[in-house]
């Protein structure tokens, strides 16, 4: 029992320096990647189609309510009451619509950044296999990184073609 204690005793702290760390910033690396200028643009697109939209709505709704308070005084109660009920609906359309569009901008940029975050992971992979690390750590949501490590940006860059 005491040799095999002895034998992990001279072991272990072998095997521990034979492990070889990396450490790469990803959120870095993500504003680098040529691709995020293209989803960039696509989602600044989508944005500006949905903000033109709720615009319209908004001006339409807000030509609706002054035309409302202008003929108020001269409505039957019926009257004010089929407008109110209209303004109501086309209130609930527009809150319907700015929640949409917000839901549907979130799905657009996981779709559109999930490949580029897929590519990532390939080369840092790739990277660390062809390196031969036993880790790869990602520093943006580290305090401390160990200056033995090795800072594997400029190899994945490379691997990805990025300068």
């Amino acid at each position: 029992m005491k040799k095999i204690l002895f034998a992990l005793a001279l072991v272990l702290p072998m095997m521990a320096s034979a492990q070889k760390y990396g450490h790469i910033n990803t959120q870095e690396l993500f504003q680098v990647m040529p691709e995020l200028t293209q989803v960039t643009a696509r989602l600044d697109s989508l944005n500006k189609q949905y903000e033109q939209l709720l615009v319209n709505m908004q001006e339409e709704y807000q030509k609706k309510a002054q035309e409302y308070e202008q003929k108020a005084p001269t409505m039957t109660d019926a009257m004010k009451q089929i407008q109110e009920e209209e303004l109501y609906t086309m209130q609930q359309r527009l809150q319907t619509t700015y929640q949409t569009a917000q839901q549907d901008i979130q799905q657009k940029r996981q779709e559109y950044v999930a490949p580029i975050q897929e590519k990532m992971l390939k080369a840092i992979q790739a990277v660390g296999q062809e390196k031969g690390f036993t880790y790869i750590f990602d520093t943006a949501a580290m305090v401390y990184v160990d200056p033995t490590a090795t800072d594997v940006m400029p190899d994945v860059k490379a691997k990805l073609g990025i300068k």
